[in-house]
């Protein structure tokens, strides 16, 4: 269930998005008198599942959900229609119209995209408020990704300052260090001890590198097993299991420990096996052949856990907290750790094997973190809602433009995702507040893409008209149509390697 609901949120906030930045075309070029053939929500070849038409103007919605277009007449667009601009222009034409004019008509849909995403941050800030961690409320301190240890950063020390400026929000430290510049770090150590750090210029690309992103965080005591997780993927006969789906029962028997996994992977016979993928409860039948590939969805069964089980030492030293737990983890990848297991009124001593990722085959019982007392909502008048609302609007379309130097990189590149994975953003649950900060973001994404100057794009439609306003010429209709041509190649081949990506990480991954 919870991915129609993401499906349907993503559709939702699409198609507001693209109705709106078609109006931003369609507007100014009707106040310029400019002919508007159609106007269509989705792509429509060969046909449209509706259509209308309403003076000069078709409006309809096509089946091939790719966005949107607004046809204008005299204009080379995605349409290509040749014949049109083979005939003399006319004065309701695009093309008859002051290069001033026809640079407003495209500028407009950019413009509206980011007015939307200011308005929608603005909107959300004044009605919902915003939730606030102040580092200095925090008790025992943050979750340190063990790769800062190097530079003096550990678990349980707290940020209070970057670039010497007062850290209000501990939200924002990550995002301040790996898109905004941020390097002096001052820190207060638990021993009370306070330390200015600066940070290498490259810390950015060095937690892009490690998938660090995360790496301060509100301390968790998560060490206690909720249940066993796939490691790997297993294609079965009608659905799949993917990897982090928690393991519910074999044979409607409920799984408790490993020594039920161990007895799935020996079985000869087809087994029923039920699993739950986000908040989906799965089933499904595993044919006698395919029961040895669960070795590699479940590699760990050798580690003897049941669920509940609390692990609270490491190497014969005392965890509270799961990041302490992760940091041996992460430090032991591909090796075995000692660890000290809290079974109802038992302790017992066990030597695990860690994965190379990082894991120990099992879901953690998310109990929470700590310090709740420190998170506090604010809310907002309207004219601080401005303020802050504009504050990140602002923020959102840097970062994006920011992590763009990214996608040239091989972990980039590979990382790249499609329509799944902008469908991946929204909740699985419906939840308003998530649905407008991801429509919002979405909406200021477009803006920026659309003013990439490729052809095709309205970005590369601008280019052209500011180099008819700088040297008072136009270009040739030819290499115009020849520009069209390269950017819809550009932007279906950029389309294909994207959602392909999305392709590979659904059944390969």
């Amino acid at each position: 269930m919870d991915i129609w609901i993401k499906a349907a949120q993503f559709i939702l906030s699409l198609s507001l998005l693209v109705i709106l930045h078609e109006f931003g075309h369609f507007i100014p070029a009707k106040l310029f008198k400019t002919r508007v053939e159609k106007f269509y929500l989705f792509f429509n070849p060969w046909f449209s599942l509706f259509k209308k038409k309403i003076g000069d103007t078709e409006w309809g919605i096509g089946w091939l959900p790719l966005g949107g277009f607004v046809k204008i007449s005299g204009m080379v667009d995605e349409s290509m229609d040749k014949e049109q601009l083979a005939q003399p222009a006319q004065p309701w034409e695009f093309r008859s119209k002051p290069a001033w004019q026809r640079l407003i008509i495209m500028l407009g849909g950019v413009f509206v995209n980011v007015v939307v995403g200011f308005v929608i941050y603005i909107g959300v800030v004044l009605y919902f408020g915003e939730d606030r961690i102040n580092p200095n409320d925090l008790k025992d301190g943050m979750a340190v990704h063990p790769i800062l240890s190097k530079y003096g950063l550990n678990s349980g020390d707290v940020i209070i300052a970057l670039d010497d400026k007062k850290v209000n929000n501990i939200t924002e430290i990550n995002i301040e260090l790996f898109l905004r510049g941020k390097r002096k770090i001052t820190v207060k150590h638990k021993n009370g001890k306070i330390e200015n750090i600066i940070l290498p210029n490259e810390i950015d690309r060095y937690i892009f590198e490690n998938s660090a992103f995360n790496s301060f965080s509100i301390r968790q005591e998560s060490t206690t097993i909720k249940g066993f997780a796939a490691l790997n993927k297993l294609e079965l006969k009608k659905k799949s299991i993917k990897t982090g789906d928690l393991l519910l029962s074999i044979n409607d028997h409920k799984l408790t420990d490993t020594n039920d996994i161990r007895a799935l992977i020996t079985s000869k016979k087809p087994i029923s096996i039920q699993w739950l993928n986000g908040n989906d409860t799965l089933k499904d039948i595993v044919p006698s052949q395919n029961i040895q590939a669960l070795k590699k969805v479940f590699p760990l069964v050798l580690n003897n856990l049941k669920v509940n089980d609390k692990i609270i030492a490491v190497n014969n030293v005392d965890i509270k907290y799961y990041d302490e737990l992760y940091n041996y983890l992460y430090n032991n990848r591909g090796g075995k750790i000692n660890v000290k297991i809290q079974r109802g009124d038992q302790i017992l001593f066990q030597d695990l094997d860690v994965t190379k990722e990082a894991t120990l085959g099992y879901i953690k019982d998310t109990i929470g973190f700590i310090d709740k007392n420190a998170v506090k909502h604010y809310n907002f008048s309207f004219g601080e809602s401005i303020n802050v609302g504009v504050h990140k609007a602002y923020n959102s379309l840097h970062d994006y433009i920011v992590q763009m130097k990214y996608i040239f990189t091989s972990k980039g590149a590979s990382s790249l995702g499609g329509f799944a994975s902008m469908g991946n953003m929204f909740s699985s649950t419906w939840d308003w507040e998530d649905f407008w900060l991801k429509t919002a973001w979405i909406s200021l994404a477009l803006a920026f893409m659309n003013l990439l100057p490729i052809p095709a794009l309205d970005g590369g439609h601008v280019v052209f008209l500011l180099y008819e306003m700088i040297t008072g010429k136009e270009a040739p209709q030819k290499v115009l149509e020849i520009a069209q041509y390269v950017g819809i190649v550009l932007l279906l081949s950029l389309m294909l390697y994207a959602n392909g990506n999305d392709v590979y990480r659904i059944f390969f991954k």
